[in-house]
């Protein structure tokens, strides 16, 4: 694995772990009844899990492209 495609899973991971953060939280304030925090955390998640499919597709990119023939 070339390092840019180690980087680009790395960064989705840690994409996926703010997302999982937010949904966490989205959670707490839907309970509580603040409809409105839980929909910030909802939307930054979606933003997160976003971001996180990008870097993925990056390595996926990045790996065919190190071992296309």
């Amino acid at each position: 694995m070339s390092k840019k495609t180690g980087e680009h899973h790395k960064k989705a991971a840690e994409h996926h772990e703010h997302a999982a953060k937010h949904h966490h939280e989205a959670a707490k304030h839907q309970a509580a009844g603040n409809h409105e925090k839980a929909a910030h955390h909802a939307v930054v998640a979606h933003g997160h899990t976003h971001h996180a499919a990008n870097h993925a597709a990056e390595a996926a990119k990045s790996h065919a492209e190190d071992h296309s023939a």
